[in-house]
């Protein structure tokens, strides 16, 4: 096996929408991956689908593992996170903690105690009684407690402050990550993890419109800022998308020649946010 995730010609279709339409996609072990897409862009459909939770067309093997008849083989190297992740609320912590102790052979006890010694959690407090970032904060303890080769994040933080957020993610990177393990974070915010990503792609009407690693950004992308008749000029070369700033347009270019913008505005390197923006942009232009 070289590649952690390797995905051909997938599809989804619910009734006459299609939400994935011909996914190819392959994800190398070592990856910090952003999956990142508006609102029914296919994301949590393709997470699915990768960890054999719904059916599809084409092919897909994570792990070695064809997802859809090799499950159990594959959620032993696989922790998951959904975005409606729920937790039974008539449980105490200690006994979450003990029941994941007992069901899951690769759960770290001493990991998940670690993980919650740096919260308000106490052992004894029932599910039910905790606010909805603690139940985030319990549920990210388990799953990140859970020795996998392949974790799979679908907005993981949400509910939590920022202070909570950029906790995980430092942990994220501290604790759990090593070239050995592949994390795919499905999130909207973007800032956030791009200065722990490997890679990032973007989904829009269940297609993968870019997937590049994040050094694409210094070498692929070009971001100008024109000013006054510069901002007409730049504009008439081909774009992925544009946006306003003080006195003129910042212009985003996908491979652009840069002997022929040189002059016409300052060069910058885009964020991952506003390649984004201007990658849907584009796609609806």
């Amino acid at each position: 096996m070289s590649s952690m995730i390797s995905a051909h010609s997938v599809g989804k279709v619910f009734g006459s929408k299609t939400v994935l339409d011909d996914i190819h996609w392959s994800v190398e072990p070592g990856s910090i991956v952003g999956l990142i897409g508006p609102n029914g862009a296919g994301k949590t459909t393709l997470l699915r689908a990768l960890l054999g939770l719904t059916a599809y067309q084409g092919k897909i093997e994570v792990l070695g593992c064809d997802p859809s008849r090799q499950r159990r083989a594959l959620m032993s190297e696989t922790a998951f996170i959904a975005d409606t992740a729920v937790l039974p609320r008539w449980m105490r912590v200690e006994q979450l903690l003990q029941y994941v102790a007992g069901v899951h052979p690769k759960f770290n006890r001493d990991k998940a105690d670690r993980f919650l010694s740096k919260t308000q959690i106490g052992g004894q407090q029932k599910l039910g009684t905790l606010s909805k970032g603690m139940m985030v904060q319990v549920h990210l303890a388990i799953t990140l407690a859970i020795e996998a080769k392949l974790l799979v994040l679908d907005e993981p933080t949400l509910g939590l402050d920022i202070l909570y957020r950029k906790q995980f993610f430092d942990q994220l990177i501290n604790d759990y990550f090593d070239a050995d393990r592949t994390i795919i974070i499905s999130t909207h915010q973007v800032e956030e993890v791009q200065d722990i990503l490997t890679h990032f792609v973007f989904l829009n009407k269940g297609r993968m419109i870019i997937d590049a690693p994040v050094s694409d950004l210094e070498t692929r992308f070009l971001e100008v800022q024109a000013r006054g008749e510069d901002s007409q000029r730049v504009g008439a070369f081909k774009h992925l998308g544009s946006r306003h700033i003080l006195g003129g347009k910042a212009f985003i270019f996908d491979t652009p020649d840069r002997t022929k913008l040189a002059g016409l505005g300052e060069f910058h390197t885009p964020s991952i946010a506003d390649l984004f923006v201007a990658a849907i942009e584009g796609e609806m232009s």
